[in-house]
């Protein structure tokens, strides 16, 4: 802000200097000044400026300017100098919105940021569980597998053992027919 008055202030300030210093006008121009000038002073009012006009005709003519001029370049200074200021303020409330929506965004993608960093993390600890469960759930089924197959050892086993006692017996009954030539009343079972 005060860069802008600053400048509004050299603006105001080479302003002002222009208007004290007169205008120079080219000789094509002096005639026609003259002449202006003439009929002004026939027209004008005893108490009102008058224009003074250097009779020299090596120096270009310098005019004076009326005091409604000067009026009239005063207000048109002090407009510029409010316009300045109406748009330093435009300027100024546009970079506050500005501000205020990237810090608001800013904000907005922090939270963001902190919402799916905490929701991975969730999600880590969950599939964590997860993976320990299984590997749990894994060697539990493991251990019931290797149950599972131990008592169909024991069964194979038992049966072997069976198998192998009715054979022993079939061989000694067998043994016993034939020393007392007795012939099996089971023989043939199906009949």
């Amino acid at each position: 802000m005060t860069e802008m008055a600053e400048e509004v202030k050299k603006m105001e300030a080479e302003k002002a200097v222009a208007e004290e210093e007169p205008k120079k006008l080219h000789p094509e121009e002096k005639e026609k000044e003259k002449d202006k000038e003439e009929e002004k002073a026939d027209v004008q009012a005893p108490d009102e400026k008058a224009l003074v006009v250097s009779e020299k005709a090596s120096e270009p003519i310098l005019v004076k300017k009326t005091s409604v001029d000067r009026d009239l370049a005063l207000a048109e200074v002090e407009r510029e100098k409010k316009e300045s200021f109406i748009k330093a303020w435009e300027d100024s409330e546009k970079a506050k919105a500005v501000n205020k929506a990237e810090k608001k965004l800013a904000q907005i993608a922090s939270w963001e940021n902190c919402k799916k960093a905490a929701k991975e993390a969730e999600l880590r600890k969950i599939e964590e569980k997860l993976e320990k469960k299984k590997a749990e759930y894994g060697e539990l089924m493991k251990n019931r597998v290797a149950l599972i197959h131990k008592q169909a050892e024991e069964k194979r086993a038992i049966i072997e053992a069976q198998r192998g006692e009715e054979v022993l017996k079939a061989g000694e009954t067998a043994a016993k027919y034939r020393a007392t030539g007795i012939i099996p009343k089971k023989f043939l079972g199906c009949f």
